[in-house]
């Protein structure tokens, strides 16, 4: 018999620290109050029972222990309120959760912090899962299949998620329930927080049973992280058991194999895997060595052992015919390889890829019970391999070129060398999707987001690539800008504070108040959608995402050309913007006032500006004073008005001492 222990087995870093700490606490002798577990250590029977052999009692909440008392926090962990009410009831507590589950809490609540959604992958009934829920507030959405991820798929929508992990639960379930969110299009932040020891253990486990004639799998049955190595062990060995210890009946199977695997789980102690060893051998080994007539004996086995469809063999060509080649593979049946199970091109025949004599590794697909031969082919091996390239460049995030074949129920299928996947309509492209038959025909680059090589399914993303694309190009847009420059720019939408300009690939704000040295209040006024306009760059926000655009500032400021424009005597034809008490304001040009004092309205005596001149009503006006010092001119109405009406005013008005310092920001 050949025992083989997995390389990756028994105690995990974060078990064998709870355990130390706990059986050192338990040691001491000048504590005070009892000392207890809050629920079980860890998920191990053997492990709970030696702890109550030196005194460690166990409780189930809080309200079962009193001041002074001493509580080990379990390697789950607890959630934040645990901690709360043990200091405010003077509980003493060694905390023994693990550091990577630590890490979880840290992740949920500064995201809850943020105000960000929380999604925790793993079983709602866990303890860790519990105590990570209660440090985001009991708020975290909780999925344990890809069923529960469809179901939330609508409540997560838009809500980019940060997504972590059971620190036990399989890679598999990780996957696929990303890949029910990636097809559905939501964002997230994963935190990929299954721990490495739980990983390397699942490896093993799978690694080894695809060797072994039997496995034995050695854990606690509460523990999830041994169940779920058992589920592993069962998919890849036929005979697989599931222990707590030596004393297991099931263990006397074991006599019955030639290569048995041993892996246990993170909290099986290893005094347990021992004695689980000793009772299968006394001479455990990892490599026996087997002498000539064993050998001799495993050749013959071979020899009578037909392959099963999908089985990969060797073997050598033994006859090449038209349709056909003949294949040995050291079995008493011949393996048939069809030539419409081959990857020929246009006009090659088998004889010119195929020599008598040749090695030849072909995929089983039909085992005949007759006396007929085996089933082979090279194409469904060609595939074996095309998925291989897939799992990589998901694992690489590589991108592919694939063609897109044709439309089916939700999306297209496409053709990627020897195989098809599908790319979901959500997926085909950065923009809303209503019939796929315009892309048709074409080779486009994607990324894999989901392989499975057991029932030959592939999901694609052609969205994946364009946004990223997308991400790049910005990227480099941003890496061009800088504050001062004037750019060329289209303008795409209005909002009542402003226009959105596009400038090559990015949206700038182009504030109402930047658009005119003149008072608008609406940017209709002086712009439509999509004129092409000049623009300065005010300041830039790469880490928001935010420009700020000018476009008054591409123009003159109207009073540096004052002096240029107008003279004292000339007579223009304004707008009333603007009417105070003591005169209005009239606008020559945007951004260019001038203040007509009451006394300048009319050849009479003016009580109410209002009532003599009215907002938006044009005028003819006399500039009588500019001084561009104070950026102040004086206009007059009544002296721009025709020589047969000019005439004294009945009595001067004294001018407003206060008009003379009028702001026009009062505006």
């Amino acid at each position: 018999m050949e025992i083989i222990r997995a390389k990756h087995s028994g105690f995990c870093f974060g078990v064998d620290r709870a355990i130390s700490m706990a059986f050192s606490e338990a040691e001491q002798t000048d504590r005070e109050g009892s000392l207890f577990t809050c629920g079980h250590l860890i998920h191990n029977s053997a492990v709970v029972n030696r702890l109550e052999s030196q005194g460690v009692g166990m409780i189930t909440s809080l309200d079962q222990a009193k001041a002074g008392d001493t509580v080990i926090v379990r390697s789950h962990g607890e959630p934040r309120e645990f901690y709360e009410e043990a200091e405010s009831r003077g509980i003493r507590l060694v905390d023994t959760t693990c550091v990577f589950v630590k890490k979880i809490h840290d992740i949920v609540s500064d995201a809850h912090a943020k105000g960000k959604k929380v999604v925790v992958i793993g079983d709602a009934a866990h303890q860790e899962v519990i105590a990570t829920t209660g440090w985001c507030g009991y708020e975290a959405l909780v999925i344990g299949s890809p069923e529960e991820a469809a179901a939330h798929v609508s409540e997560l929508a838009g809500t980019e998620p940060v997504i972590v992990c059971q620190t036990t639960i399989k890679a598999e379930l990780l996957q696929s329930i990303l890949s029910v969110f990636d097809d559905a299009g939501i964002h997230y932040d994963i935190r990929n927080t299954i721990c490495n020891a739980t990983r390397d253990r699942q490896e093993s486990c799978r690694e080894l049973a695809g060797e072994v004639d039997m496995m034995v799998v050695v854990g606690d049955r509460h523990s999830s992280n041994s169940r779920k190595l058992f589920e592993i062990a069962q998919k890849n060995c036929q005979i697989s058991i599931f222990i707590e210890n030596a004393d297991d009946n099931l263990l006397k199977r074991a006599s019955k194999y030639n290569k048995i695997g041993v892996i246990a789980g993170a909290s099986t102690p290893e005094w347990i895997i021992k004695e689980v060893i000793s009772s299968m051998s006394e001479n455990v080994t990892k490599n026996m060595e087997q002498n000539p007539m064993m050998d001799f004996m495993d050749d013959i086995e071979k020899s009578l052992r037909l392959p099963k469809p999908g089985d990969i063999i060797d073997g050598k060509v033994d006859q090449v015919m038209d349709d056909a080649v003949i294949v040995n593979m050291g079995c008493k049946k011949d393996g048939i390889l069809r030539a419409d199970e081959v990857v020929l091109e246009e006009g090659q025949k088998l004889s010119d890829i195929f020599k008598e004599g040749d090695d030849i590794q072909a995929k089983v697909i039909k085992s005949d019970e007759g006396e007929g031969g085996i089933l082979l082919s090279k194409k469904r091996l060609v595939a074996v391999e095309n998925y291989t390239e897939l799992e990589e460049a998901m694992e690489n995030k590589d991108v592919i070129n694939v063609k897109l074949v044709r439309a089916v129920n939700g999306g297209v299928i496409a053709a990627y060398k020897e195989i098809t996947g599908f790319i979901p309509m959500s997926q085909l492209s950065d923009r809303y999707v209503e019939n796929a038959d315009e892309f048709l025909g074409q080779n486009v680059d994607v990324r894999v987001i989901r392989v499975d090589t057991k029932r030959n399914r592939a999901v694609f993303s052609r969205k994946v690539v364009l946004v990223e694309e997308k991400r790049k190009a910005v990227a480099e847009i941003w890496s061009n800008l800088n504050v001062g420059d004037v750019v060329e720019g289209k303008v795409m939408r209005f909002t009542d504070y402003g226009a959105f300009v596009d400038i090559g690939g990015v949206d700038g704000l182009l504030h109402i108040s930047e658009i005119s040295w003149g008072k608008l209040k609406h940017p209709e006024e002086v712009l439509k959608i999509g004129d092409i306009i000049n623009v300065k760059i005010l300041s830039l926000n790469e880490e928001k995402g935010k420009i700020s655009l000018g476009l008054k500032q591409t123009q003159p400021e109207p009073w540096t050309l004052v002096g240029e424009k107008y003279q004292v005597g000339d007579v223009l034809d304004g707008k009333v913007v603007q009417t105070k008490e003591y005169g209005a304001f009239v606008e020559l040009e945007a951004g260019l006032d001038g203040l007509v004092h009451i006394s300048e309205i009319a050849n009479k005596r003016v009580e109410n500006v209002a009532d003599e001149l009215k907002v938006g009503e044009t005028v003819k006006v006399k500039i009588m004073e500019i001084d561009p010092d104070k950026r102040r001119i004086s206009l007059s109405i009544k002296a721009a008005l025709p020589a047969e009406e000019a005439a004294p005013a009945e009595e001067p008005a004294e001018e407003a001492p206060e008009a003379a310092e009028e702001v026009k920001d009062e505006e």
